[in-house]
């Protein structure tokens, strides 16, 4: 597994010197992907966002703090309750009272995303590493496959592909093509502080449908998928028009409308 970690950070040409900031949700990838960045000597800090969601949170939270002090890296909490007004199932709910048809997942999703491209920059990081691995990327693609959306797959990769801005942090994903049951097996012989349990709030996305299907698959064919999808990517990119990166009118984020998907979500209508 180690091996496979640093091929990818190899393909992806990652700088020792450059500063990166590591999502830590408190989970079995975000840990690895910290563990194995510090371990191979790379300058890494923690980043958590603090849902505010009761005693999940509060497990994620002391698992991060945890490993950061174990790892002797430096750790930066967004408290959303602090910053926001409200933990993440209030403003999840009051959005979906507004919206209707919005999954729990998805809301969380563009909320978090926002949050840390814009303190990754404030913080003054140029990466962002994130924990994500070759299940999660086999589902993202079969979605998008059955949604009839291929071209939403442009800009995927063990490094994104969006338009460059310097408003814009490059994601990285170290564990891109490395198995789940490969991380937790890793994770659990190295006793590192992670929470196993899942998010009380993921039941209903489209995406755990998706998970429980590629959760069938073996390792062999989860590479595959991979494998087929990098040999199609230069014909999805195709598919996409040319995006011209705007900034947001309301909040000055990078955004492919006037009105980013934050603002669109969270936002008053008059």
């Amino acid at each position: 597994m180690e091996r496979k970690f640093k091929q990818t950070l190899r393909k992806i040409k990652l700088n020792k010197k450059e500063k990166i900031l590591v999502a830590l949700s408190g989970g079995k990838d975000s840990c690895v992907t910290a563990y194995l960045l510090k371990k191979l000597g790379y300058c890494i800090e923690g980043f958590h966002i603090d849902l505010g969601m009761g005693k999940y949170s509060e497990k994620c939270l002391k698992a991060v703090e945890k490993l950061c002090e174990d790892l002797k890296i430096k750790l930066h909490v967004y408290d959303i309750k602090k910053e926001m007004g409200s933990s993440m199932c209030y403003i999840r709910a009051k959005i979906q009272h507004e919206k209707k048809g919005l999954k729990n997942c998805a809301i969380c999703g563009v909320i978090k995303k926002w949050i840390m491209n814009r303190e990754a920059r404030r913080l003054k990081f140029k990466k962002i590493a994130t924990g994500h691995n070759l299940d999660d990327e086999c589902q993202t693609f079969l979605m998008n496959i059955f949604k009839g959306s291929p071209e939403l797959s442009a800009n995927s990769g063990a490094t994104t592909q969006n338009v460059k801005d310097k408003k814009f942090i490059t994601r990285i994903k170290p564990l891109f093509y490395i198995d789940e049951n490969e991380i937790r097996k890793y994770a659990k012989e190295k006793k590192l502080p992670v929470v196993y349990e899942k998010c009380p709030c993921a039941f209903d996305s489209y995406r755990i449908q998706m998970r429980e299907f590629v959760n069938t698959l073996t390792k062999k064919q989860k590479e595959n998928i991979i494998k087929n999808f990098e040999k199609l990517l230069p014909k999805i990119k195709k598919l996409k028009s040319k995006e011209k990166l705007n900034y947001c009118e309301i909040c000055g984020e990078p955004s492919r409308k006037k009105i980013c998907r934050m603002c669109e979500l969270v936002e008053k209508k008059d």
